[in-house]
This record gives C-alpha cells, sequence and structure tokens, in this order.
C-alpha cells in the first residue's frame, strides 16, 4: 500500500502513539503524523519511527485534518488515530472499495452487521445514532456511523471539497461535502478497539453542540 499515506492527528498521544507506530511498521504505507509545534513530549515519541512530522496551522481535530489533507503526497489517504482504537488489518478492504470497485470516499463503521466498539459508550452511541440519523434525512447520506473518523479516500476528491471546520464538527462536514459534490460513498465493516492510553479528547455535550448547529448550517447553505 504504497500508494496510501495514514494522516495520524497526534495530539497529547505521546503514550499510545509509538505503539500504534509499531504495529503500523509491518505495513508498507506512508505515515503523516500532524502535531501542534508546542506538543514536545508526542514529538519526541516519534524521533525513532520511520514517519513524517508535519504541523498544524492552528489547533483543534479539524484543522488537523485539514493539513494532513493539504500534505499527502499519495493517491490515497486514510484518517487514521493515534490512540490504537483503530485496526490496521481494515485497511485492505477499505483500499480495496477505492481500487477495485471505484469508490472516492470509505467510512468505516462500527455499526454493520458483526461490527461493534469497546470504546463507545451509551452517551457516544446515542448521540452518533442521532447525528447519522440526520445525516440521512436532511443530507440523503447512506453511512452508518457518521461521526467515526476511520475514513478512506481518493486524495484528489477530499482536496476539491471546500473544508472548513476546524474542530469535530469535521466528522459531519466532510461526508456532507463528499456527498453534495456527487462522490461515490461506501461504508465498510469495523470494530474499533479500546484505547492504548490517555483520554478522548471529545466532550460529549461541547463538541455535540457544535456538530448539531454546523450540521444545520450546512443544511442551509448546502443545496442537497
Amino acid at each position: 500500500m504504497s500508494d496510501l499515506t495514514l494522516i495520524i492527528p497526534a495530539k497529547d498521544e505521546k503514550e499510545s502513539l509509538p505503539k500504534v507506530l509499531d504495529e503500523l511498521a509491518k505495513f508498507n504505507l506512508n505515515k503523516n503524523i500532524i502535531l501542534e509545534a508546542s506538543d514536545e513530549p508526542t514529538i519526541k515519541a516519534t524521533k525513532n519511527y520511520d514517519c513524517n512530522i508535519i504541523f498544524q496551522d492552528s489547533k483543534g481535530y479539524g484543522d488537523a485534518l485539514k493539513k494532513g489533507i493539504e500534505t499527502v503526497e499519495t493517491e490515497f489517504f486514510c484518517i487514521f488515530n493515534a490512540d490504537g482504537s483503530f485496526d490496521p488489518k481494515e485497511l485492505d478492504l477499505m483500499i480495496k472499495k477505492l481500487k477495485d470497485d471505484k469508490y472516492d470516499f470509505v467510512f468505516a463503521s462500527r455499526y454493520e452487521k458483526n461490527c461493534g466498539s469497546d470504546d463507545d459508550t451509551f452517551v457516544t452511541f446515542v448521540g452518533n445514532y442521532i447525528f447519522t440519523y440526520l445525516g440521512k434525512i436532511f443530507f440523503k447520506l447512506k453511512i452508518s456511523d457518521i461521526l467515526y473518523t476511520f475514513v478512506m479516500a481518493r486524495t484528489s476528491c477530499a482536496r476539491n471539497l471546500d473544508l472548513t471546520a476546524n474542530d469535530f464538527s469535521f466528522c459531519v462536514e466532510l461526508p456532507i461535502k463528499a456527498k453534495r459534490a456527487g462522490y461515490k460513498i461506501c461504508t465498510s465493516k469495523s470494530y474499533e478497539r479500546s484505547r492504548i492510553a490517555g483520554k478522548k479528547k471529545v466532550n460529549a455535550f461541547k463538541d455535540g453542540l457544535k456538530i448539531f448547529f454546523s450540521m444545520i448550517k450546512l443544511f442551509f447553505r448546502l443545496k442537497v
């Protein structure tokens, strides 16, 4: 998979990131670690690994992913967590959907048959269900896990989208704008593992409100 680059936002993941990079070492792919320049502990944690360190322009999860997409040099990219929750063995099926089935975006899902999560909570499950339902009703999205950012795509397609979110609302902006642009979208089965270390950076209530208002703005700005 030398034509694939993993975009790995890794703010404050000094404990888990080395273990993730150890696991990824057996796969032939490129790894771009996206960090804030002030995150010295995590920068040091990557010192002995074959990966590229790219610094964000600003702060925020969405800003990190936008920088990652901007700097990818391969035909395909995949957003990949630095906490160990994503299984790299699932990458093969996802890239086959791009190459063989000619999809443009592949959104992994924990809510397909024989899938699941060791990291989901009742609150995040309910929130995700609501936002996924809103995506189906208002944007005609046919994905089952809208907030799960295990996403693989054609780099050229993602760069054609006017992505503006700097926070976690990027999670909904990406599929909504990909759908609006007419790109071929599908889902891929996934099982989310428990994070290796550290804490979740998502605040269910605060970030949930941001995502909700982001979807409202997108609904009125875009003619879907």
